[in-house]
């Protein structure tokens, strides 16, 4: 299957013209108009056709990628489908090469080998994954040369050159170059710096051909990047071509859009954009190279190739301060653009907490902050649940309201030495977004705050706050268009403007090192907590307990009681309306193993490894991924988790406004409602701490509107 796209492309050299490659989303824009559209790029004179597997969350990708994933499975497509779909035009009479482009999740959830030999006994030919990391990619190349079939790696203007010589050694058939930083997307214009791009990665492939996409869109483009590329791809703007043919004309439209493109029919542009051609008389010519080690199909030094790039990634994680995965959890999987970002973050991170004066200027900011935080008991709580002394680690008390000030101030610190001028972050409960816009405001830097659009009405107060300190804030409709979805727009949006901008994630989730770096700053919640206690009572407490979304302040109150074994870890997710209903957002107690934003950890999925949408009363707990240290804390029992719905929510925020005249934030108020529960198993003489993540005036106006439907569960009969 490899062979057929190298006879593909060397057929396209000795015809002296660069081979056309076009994408489509499988299922769009129905599931019939597929085999029309693989026919019709056919017969307009494509050479390779990229057949994309829909996925519910391609961070990658741009805004007319993302409509069509999402109207694909809205269509009910799913992997399994979409390889009868290669099937059935196999039987139709396409022959020309076909590649299965998509993200992992789904891949790993239909299991990768079965993959590889199913989309084989299809008919495709090879795979493009957006967003895998080397080791798994490794890994995953080593089925594709069992079955003969092609990994072709995906390269960008900020791909280092010693990831170039990793990509370029596992390519056996062509590598694909994005052309640009940012999205897919449809430009009318192409960067004069791709000769350059070219020539670097030449440099480390050799012979193997290389296909330019993103922002190619016209004909002019196809001609331009023809003259320094083998390949050429165009993807969303014949999507959206596509998307715009009546039903019946969707065969004609695709091929003679094709057509126009490559010239095939003898169509001619007599128009040009000017910069591009001019600027690759100034390239230099193409060089030939030695690759370090190529895997190809029977290659008796295959072995040897794999161990070669084995052990590149073994010495890159040895280089790490901090382990790129917790167990296996974790890592970076993420789209070629932001692995050089996170080179960088990762470097500019663990400079900063092994340098003193880092921690200094950190610390010189407790004033500011509100801490150290107060711990206090909570005696009516305690006589209420009848069991165990609880206590009050008063995160509530912090600047801005929540334990989110940690992160965020360590983090634009960061932001600062690195010399970036902006922050970007995602917010759910506005606590987070805040948080940043807070400290944004004070080092003068500007701030814009992505957010859910149900996150904005449920959550006025905070984006009303968020833009009083000079943040602006934009509401995602996508989507739930909740925190799932701000996360998705947030990690577009800074793959666009890495220069300037640093991401400021505000929960333990993410790409490597961003779960490192949340629990590294939130962790001053539970080494607080450890010694405040110790002072009153000079010993552990018996338990700790924290609400869970992503993660960050249950990470940052465990951490520091990961290695005393007395000490239980009580986690508590949110279970809307329960974890026999498909609306709850009980990530770990019930989800599985899964990648989604640039982590393997717990998801909420299907089947078909698409991620599921999400319910909380909550806000900040309404996201179907969960942090990788809390995932493998969970595998190894390390931490224990449970759920607690909406109405049992309202009940911990109930009792603790009226009997300790504290109004904690709904998050909080799952880990309330837990804590009283666990209490109620424990001795008198033994201690537990809630960490009181958030306070709850953001939440006065969501309680009130749902109180007609969950008051009468739990006996509050409460007028607004």
């Amino acid at each position: 299957m490899t062979d057929l796209l190298v006879s593909k492309f060397a057929q396209c050299k000795k015809e002296n013209r660069p081979a056309f490659v076009t994408f489509v989303t499988a299922g769009y824009p129905t599931p019939d108009s597929t085999l029309s559209i693989l026919k019709g790029m056919q017969d307009g004179g494509v050479d390779v056709i990229e057949l994309g597997l829909p996925f519910s969350d391609p961070i990658g990708d741009g805004p007319t990628i993302q409509k069509s994933n999402t109207i694909a499975l809205e269509n009910g497509i799913t992997t399994k489908q979409t390889l009868g779909m290669v099937k059935s035009a196999r039987n139709n009479g396409v022959h020309i090469p076909i590649v299965l482009m998509g993200y992992y999740n789904p891949i790993m959830a239909y299991g990768e080998e079965k993959f590889v030999k199913d989309a084989r006994s299809a008919g495709a030919n090879g795979f493009i994954v957006v967003d895998f990391p080397p080791e798994e990619a490794i890994k995953f190349r080593g089925f594709c040369t069992s079955e003969g079939m092609s990994y072709i790696p995906l390269v960008a203007p900020s791909t280092t050159d010693s990831r170039l010589e990793l990509l370029a050694s596992i390519a056996d058939s062509f590598i694909y170059i994005v052309s640009r930083m940012g999205t897919t997307g449809a430009l009318g214009a192409l960067s004069s710096d791709l000769p350059d791009l070219c020539a670097r990665v030449r440099k480390y492939a050799g012979d193997t051909p290389l296909a330019v996409g993103f922002g190619v869109s016209t004909r002019d483009h196809f001609l331009s990047v023809g003259q320094i590329a083998d390949g050429v791809v165009i993807g969303s703007r014949l999507v959206t071509v596509i998307g715009d043919a009546k039903a019946d004309e969707v065969y004609d439209v695709t091929k003679n859009f094709c057509s126009s493109i490559c010239g095939r029919s003898g169509l001619e542009s007599n128009i040009r954009e000017v910069g591009i051609v001019e600027s690759i008389s100034k390239a230099s010519n193409k060089r030939e190279a030695t690759p370090s080690a190529v895997i190809t199909d029977g290659d008796p030094n295959a072995t040897t190739a794999r161990n070669f790039l084995k052990g590149i990634v073994v010495n890159e994680e040895a280089k790490r301060k901090f382990p790129s995965r917790f167990g296996e959890y974790g890592g970076q999987y993420v789209p070629e653009s932001l692995f050089d970002a996170l080179v960088e973050l990762e470097k500019g991170f663990e400079d900063a907490v092994n340098d003193p004066s880092f921690w200094e200027e950190y610390k010189s900011y407790y004033p500011y902050m509100g801490r150290p935080g107060k711990l206090h008991e909570a005696p009516r709580l305690s006589e209420y649940a009848g069991g165990a002394k609880i206590w009050l680690k008063r995160e509530d008390l912090n600047h801005t309201g929540s334990h989110k000030i940690n992160n965020a101030l360590g983090q634009i610190l960061i932001a600062k030495r690195l010399g970036k001028t902006g922050v970007i972050a995602e917010t759910g409960a506005g606590q987070h977004g805040v948080a940043t816009a807070t400290v944004a405001a004070k080092f003068g830097m500007k701030c814009t705050v992505y957010m859910g659009a149900e996150d904005v009405r449920r959550q006025a107060l905070n984006v009303f706050r968020m833009k009083l300190l000079g943040a602006q804030v934009v509401a995602v409709e996508a989507g739930t268009r909740t925190l799932r979805d701000a996360v998705n727009e947030a990690l577009r949006s800074w793959v666009t403007n890495l220069k300037e901008t640093h991401y400021i994630i505000g929960s333990a989730i993410g790409p490597h090192p961003y779960p490192t770096i949340v629990r590294t700053f939130q962790s001053v919640i539970g080494n607080e907590t450890k010694q405040q206690l110790y002072e009153y009572k000079q010993k552990l407490p018996d338990a700790v307990v924290a609400c869970v979304g992503g993660g960050s302040n249950s990470v940052g109150m465990f951490y520091p009681f990961a290695e005393d074994k007395t000490v239980k870890l009580l986690g508590v997710e949110a279970g809307g309306e329960g974890l026999d209903t498909p609306r709850h957002s009980a990530t770990i107690t019930g989800g599985s193993v899964g990648v989604m934003h640039g982590v393997k950890t717990y998801v909420l999925q299907n089947d078909d490894g698409q991620i599921l949408d999400t319910h909380s009363v909550s806000a900040g707990l309404d996201y179907p991924g969960v942090g990788p240290e809390l995932s493998m804390w969970k595998d190894t029992g390390r931490a224990d988790f449970t759920a607690v719905t909406d109405s049992e929510a309202l009940e911990g925020f109930r009792l603790l406004s009226q009997l300790e005249g504290i109004i904690p934030a709904l998050e909080s108020s799952h880990a309330v409602y837990g804590a009283i529960q666990l209490a109620k198993t424990m001795q008198p003489d033994q201690d537990i701490v809630i960490c009181l993540s958030g306070r709850g005036d953001k939440d006065v106006e969501s309680v009130a509107e749902q109180l007609p439907v969950l008051g009468p569960k739990i006996g509050w009969d409460l007028r607004f």
